[in-house]
């Protein structure tokens, strides 16, 4: 090859470096996910099947706490580091997770107490935290809002 084809395809791949790497901050800092911001792409982590109304009856027993659950669903292949990610309600009442949700697998996270597992977390708490009209909000360690859910009357049901 010769010496100015040489110098042509490092320059060539010095810009396309330079292009990658400064459209790279701008994806991986765009945690709104298409939430009021162009079209970003939506998180892989989302927000599952939510569990508000303990079946039973609501007598604060942990089996009654622990009938309360939001799920929290990989929907890539890659596993997700969720350490200091956090789910909260309207109340302000949150959990912060410390795992690592593996690909195409999901977490329900329970209010009561409990064992912590590969598929289940629990709050330690001893109230009730999703009410009949509430909205669950999931952050990323940096404090962006990744998913919500909102339901009950004030919301017009489950949305």
């Amino acid at each position: 090859m010769s010496r100015s084809a040489r110098r042509i395809t490092a320059a060539v791949l010095a810009s396309g470096a330079l292009v990658a790497a400064a459209a790279l901050p701008a994806v991986a800092d765009d945690h709104d996910h298409g939430h009021g911001r162009g079209h970003a792409p939506r998180s892989a982590v989302v927000l599952g099947k939510i569990q508000y109304n303990s079946p039973g009856r609501d007598n604060g027993s942990n089996r009654s706490l622990n009938g309360e659950w939001v799920t929290v669903t990989n929907t890539s292949r890659h596993s997700v580091n969720l350490r200091g990610w956090t789910l909260r309600d309207e109340s302000h009442r949150t959990y912060r997770f410390d795992l690592r949700l593996p690909g195409r697998s999901s977490v329900r996270v329970h209010t009561g107490v409990g064992r912590d597992s590969r598929t289940d977390v629990y709050q330690d708490l001893r109230r009730y935290v999703w009410d009949n009209s509430d909205t669950a909000t999931l952050r990323d360690a940096h404090g962006h809002k990744v998913d919500s859910k909102s339901w009950g009357h004030r919301y017009g049901g489950h949305r």
